[in-house]
């Protein structure tokens, strides 16, 4: 009684173990989220950082509503009452005429993107091509430091 028991228990094992060598393996299993200890990957900066092209996108938007005549271009005066509804700090002119590089008084979008993309460059810290909240803590999208 005893041996067909090991006898049935046996040719089980035989039979389980020849099933599993015929059977697909199973599928890979899912990635997991990159562990904390894992440098960040450029998609993974991208998505938490600011690239150049979403910071100009944003800062031209926000320089565009400033050309009120809609002519394409910014001069001192529509710059001026800009930053004062915007209750900007410092000297709009002084501001105007470090973007106004070819000194003919209006701002367009030529010397508004290489303007931006110098900023961009001098807050880039790391130089990874995207700005970290950390790089830049002046910025209205910054972490509020004090909560």
């Amino acid at each position: 009684m005893i041996r067909q028991t090991i006898f049935v228990v046996a040719l089980g094992l035989q039979t389980a173990a020849a099933v599993a060598q015929t059977t697909t393996p199973p599928p890979a299993p899912a990635q997991t989220a990159p562990s904390t200890s894992a440098p960040a990957t450029k998609s993974d900066q991208t998505k938490s950082g600011l690239t150049l092209e979403k910071f100009e996108a944003r800062r031209e938007k926000a320089f565009m509503r400033a050309d009120t005549d809609n002519d394409g271009k910014v001069s001192l005066a529509e710059w001026t009452a800009f930053q004062t509804e915007r209750k900007a700090k410092g000297d709009p002119a002084k501001s105007f005429a470090r973007i106004d590089t070819n000194k003919d008084g209006f701002v367009d979008k030529g010397e508004l993107d290489a303007f931006l993309a110098k900023r961009f460059a001098r807050l880039d810290k790391n130089s990874d091509g995207v700005l970290s909240a950390d790089e830049r803590p002046g910025h209205k999208t910054a972490p509020n430091q004090e909560q």
